[in-house]
């Protein structure tokens, strides 16, 4: 089933309220059913892979606290948890390459033919994160084998994140309240500003993108700088988007989700946009990788915050897909992290010379294209794509912006740069961010006018695009 689709909306308020009608010793078996018969309708060979998986994690983190061999059975989940991930996601860039260099007809990519990978990166993060919990004793391994499935399959956030801690979202399941009104109609809500922000902003943008890279050897200099100023938007609405739908059905549900956003392209600096952009998977890998390299190197001194940041952005690069591209992404990135990391102090007196409206608006605009070249990795087919797309970028000839549907674009670059805007008034103008708050909240009448304009140009784009850009991951 499609989660951008009026049946999906339904379907998920029609279960919120058979719920909460449920006795609470039978809520997690729903949610369970739910969820697994979301994911059987994706894939049925999924559904069976996603139970095995589940079983295998289950029983090691329950092992692992008695274990006398508490570090081998640790590594071996650890094992088994990549090795799948790789099978499954990487088999095309890691080991068929080589089992070709033997002229073997062997192909292992045909398992993910079988069972297709969807949301594989996310629950093998999640699944590496809770034995990596226990091991450390940060938390006890979880008895009940249904709670722990619901972790890993609770189906607003199972195709794209966010990543849920286990400390989180286990200790949630327990605690099942009465039915909250407000919390249910919030997450009512968030998850449709989701919908909003997917159908009515992204879908705008989306064949913008997509002409781009369709003529990456013939495109102009001009439609290639719109293009590394559009994605940042495209791929914030489009994956925001996804991000609040999860959080508004998983609340409805009286299931809080982490955050995955926090007004990213307010950032002055590459450091702290990625503490505002999927910061679930983020400080995922600041918790489970860069913080362990770094206590592993500490002998090294600087040069384990290098090593440490050099392995974890490759990392997260290559999280992304199995490619050339995203390899190059994961270092490009890691090189601005080094860089602010080592400059900081040089930077900061050079920068404060400036006033402060100045300073902060040109660090801003430096982010945001530093951020749009490199997306230039991420949103290219191959490696060839990137580099005949960077190799006009000062062409003036080619294929032109002027030649695509420029009406759409121009409407979502509209309703995109308006939400940018409140942004950034809520940022830089709090005070007077409060006032239209209150104002707001004092009356309904606007409230109704703009949710009916707003609900009639969500429903006017239901039947579009209905695929996220980060299912692929």
């Amino acid at each position: 089933m499609e989660l951008i689709s009026i049946y999906f909306a339904i379907l998920a308020i029609i279960s919120a309220v058979i719920y909460y009608t449920l006795n609470q010793k039978y809520r997690i078996l729903f949610l369970n059913l739910l969820s697994l018969g979301f994911i059987a309708s994706l894939n049925l060979n999924l559904l069976f892979y996603i139970l095995v998986y589940a079983t295998v994690n289950y029983f090691i983190g329950r092992g692992l606290p008695g274990s006398k061999n508490k570090k081998l059975l640790f590594r071996a989940g650890l094992i088994l948890n990549l090795l799948q991930l790789i099978l499954l996601k990487y088999a095309d860039f890691t080991i068929d390459p080589f089992l070709r260099l033997f002229n073997s007809d062997l192909a292992l990519t045909q398992l993910s033919e079988i069972i297709i990978p969807i949301g594989i990166s996310y629950f093998t993060l999640q699944g590496i994160g809770y034995l990596v919990n226990v091991k450390m004793g940060w938390e006890k391994p979880e008895k009940k084998f249904m709670d722990f499935l619901l972790y890993l399959t609770f189906f607003p956030k199972f195709l794209s994140g966010p990543i849920a801690r286990s400390n989180q979202l286990l200790p949630q399941f327990k605690e099942q309240g009465a039915f909250d009104q407000e919390k249910f109609t919030s997450g009512l809500k968030t998850a449709f500003w989701g919908f909003f922000k997917k159908l009515v902003i992204a879908n705008q943008l989306a064949p913008y993108i997509g002409q781009a890279y369709a003529n990456a050897e013939t495109i102009g200099g001009g439609y290639v700088w719109l293009t590394i100023l559009i994605q940042p938007l495209y791929l914030y609405f489009d994956f925001s988007g996804y991000t609040d739908i999860a959080i508004g059905f998983g609340r409805m549900f009286g299931i809080e989700l982490p955050p995955n956003f926090n007004r990213p392209f307010t950032s002055q600096n590459i450091t702290n946009f990625w503490k505002r952009f999927h910061i679930s998977l983020s400080s995922w890998f600041n918790d489970y990788v860069f913080m362990r390299l770094i206590f592993r190197y500490r002998k090294l001194k600087q040069y384990a915050s290098i090593i440490a940041i050099f392995v974890t952005w490759c990392l997260f690069g290559i999280w992304h897909g199995a490619g050339w591209n995203f390899m190059i992404l994961g270092f490009v990135l890691a090189l601005s992290i080094i860089y602010e990391y080592f400059t900081k102090r040089k930077r900061a007196a050079l920068f404060a010379r400036l006033p402060e409206f100045p300073r902060i608006w040109l660090g801003r605009i430096c982010t945001y294209v530093f951020y749009g070249l490199a997306l230039t990795f991420f949103f290219s087919p191959d490696l060839p794509s990137t580099i005949h797309f960077f190799s006009n970028i000062f062409k003036f000839t080619g294929v032109t912006p002027g030649q695509i549907l420029v009406m759409p674009l121009s409407f979502g670059l509209a309703i995109a740069l308006l939400y940018q805007i409140y942004e950034f008034v809520q940022t830089d103008f709090e005070d007077y961010y409060n006032k239209l708050e209150g104002y707001w909240n004092r009356h309904k009448v606007i409230q109704v006018l703009v949710y009916y304009v707003i609900a009639i140009l969500v429903i006017s784009e239901m039947g579009g695009n209905s695929s996220f850009v980060y299912e692929m991951f």
